[in-house]
């Protein structure tokens, strides 16, 4: 099985795979196949624009439209490497600040419905629980699969990370696929979020049948499957909301008037998990800084085109001959060392004067590339000149970051953070790596320990301490109002100190 056929059939929670008569409702895949399509169409009008944004900031990717395959050579036209480098960054950076590899970006605590003394019960098995899902997390290919969403995340503005749940016996139980975007068609829920999902992609005859080793094929895909091997067939992955579930419903789109349906199934949770950088209001699909940058973009990549062709008019030079009967100009190669004939008395090959200087294109260069690293915050989150900064230079660039990205942090800590933590805590639920916990906001609460969510909280800690420091000073009446205990546990809270490291109640003298 190739890894653009996903194989998602195991997690599903509750399903079960049917041949082409299996559907209760047998307009079932039609209308499914209906639905993708005037999805498709709506998502149309995006591509042109994110073609232009790959080909200038992402190049070498999957296109759109019109063919072409992953890693072919786009890039003829592509004259200045600005945004792709500062493209890069940003990835990098967002995959630093939200989730950093081998490190506890979130964590379980005890929700408010819980009274005090069952939340010191809890709140150590809480921790372990977490730390058994970060270390799933951490020993898949999350990290590499992340950084692939962020970069179409980066230039396009909307990504696809699929979680998939791993066959046992594996180091982790999870499985991740950053979903191209050309293969992804989405829908936007009544909640604004992005909770339909539809994957098309292709698979031979011999991988279908390992997949779905009982579903019912049609006779013209088995006959031609069968005299070319090689042949592929469209399939249409739908995971679409249904209730408080989502139903899973694979179609072979094989262009045939009863299109087969392969397999169904339920999810808790989606299995994709879409997220965006920026939502304009009624829009679908999200905004990139690409797409704030794409004019300078262009221009940059149009000059620096000038200036090469400009260089190679400097360097080569143009030239001039009479035509004397003796000089043959289809003849002459300009290297060192070269003799060229020519007549008696003509003026032979002259070089012919440059028009025009091209002087100001570097001073326009440089204000363009300024403002494509500024947009894509190359200039903000990029690596320090300085090898050492004191610890007011960390806080205010903390505060820096938080303002920054606090807009891109909220939404994506609503679609990508959230769902991708409920999702691995509902898989490891269920194969009984972790206790039953449901983590819902009440009883327990998911808590973010990114460093960006850190840099936030900053703020808070910074006021407390600020209050502690007055109420010190203004004497022992003042100071007998702080709850030391209690304090000492909302600090450690805000931290992310590990719960076992807190005592439960504060120590009898």
């Amino acid at each position: 099985m190739t890894d653009s056929v996903p194989n998602i059939a195991p997690n599903a929670d509750r399903g079960r795979r049917k041949g082409a008569t299996g559907p209760a409702s047998p307009n079932a895949p039609e209308r499914l196949l209906e639905r993708y399509r005037a999805a498709r169409e709506r998502r149309s009008v995006w591509e042109s624009h994110w073609q232009e944004c790959y080909d200038h900031a992402l190049p070498n990717g999957q296109p759109f439209r019109g063919g072409g395959t992953p890693g072919e050579r786009r890039v003829d036209r592509l004259f200045d490497g600005t945004a792709p480098d500062a493209v890069e960054q940003l990835a990098a950076s967002l995959l630093a600040e939200l989730t950093p590899p081998w490190s506890r970006w979130f964590g379980l605590q005890p929700g408010p419905s819980l009274p005090d003394g069952e939340r010191d019960r809890v709140a150590p098995m809480l921790d372990r629980a977490a730390g058994i899902v970060q270390a799933h997390v951490d020993r898949s290919n999350f990290a590499v699969e992340i950084h692939q969403a962020f970069l179409d995340l980066v230039t396009v503005g909307t990504a696809c990370l699929l979680m998939e749940e791993a066959p046992p016996g594996g180091a982790s139980s999870l499985r991740f696929t950053a979903v191209p975007l050309a293969e992804a068609v989405l829908e936007e829920g009544a909640d604004g979020r992005l909770d339909g999902t539809f994957r098309r992609s292709e698979a031979t005859l011999a991988q279908i049948e390992r997949r779905f080793s009982g579903a019912v094929l049609p006779d013209e895909v088995r006959e031609r499957g069968a005299a070319e091997p090689d042949s592929r067939f469209p399939l249409v992955e739908a995971v679409l909301p249904d209730g408080l579930a989502y139903r899973w419903t694979v179609v072979l789109d094989s262009g045939l008037a009863d299109p087969a349906t392969l397999a169904e199934g339920r999810f808790a949770q989606s299995p994709f998990i879409n997220f965006r950088w920026l939502k304009a209001p009624g829009e679908t699909y999200g905004r990139s800084p690409v797409m704030k940058a794409l004019p300078d973009i262009k221009t940059a990549n149009k000059v620096v085109e000038l200036v090469l062709k400009n260089a190679s008019v400097a360097v080569t030079g143009i030239w001039q001959a009479d035509d004397d009967g003796v000089l043959n100009p289809a003849t002459i190669r300009l290297v060192p060392g070269t003799i060229i004939p020519k007549a008696v008395g003509s003026a032979g090959l002259t070089p012919l004067a440059n028009p025009g200087r091209f002087d100001v294109s570097q001073l326009v260069l440089d204000d363009l590339r300024s403002r494509i690293r500024h947009a894509l915050l190359a200039d903000r989150l990029g690596p320090l000149d300085q090898p050492r900064m004191t610890a007011t230079e960390v806080v205010e660039r903390s505060a820096e970051m938080a303002r920054l990205l606090g807009a891109t942090y909220g939404r994506l800590q609503a679609e990508l953070l959230t769902p991708l933590v409920l999702r691995a805590v509902g898989i490891l639920r269920r194969r009984g790596e972790i206790p039953d916990i449901a983590v819902d906001g009440r009883t327990v609460a998911l808590q973010h320990r990114s460093p960006l969510a850190q840099a936030q909280a900053q703020r808070d800690v910074q006021a407390t301490l600020r209050w502690l420091d007055t109420a010190r000073q203004l004497g022992p009446d003042a100071l007998s109002a702080v709850d030391v205990a209690a304090t000492a546990r909302w600090l450690g809270e805000a931290f992310g100190v590990p719960a076992k490291l807190v005592r439960a109640e504060a120590p009898h003298g």
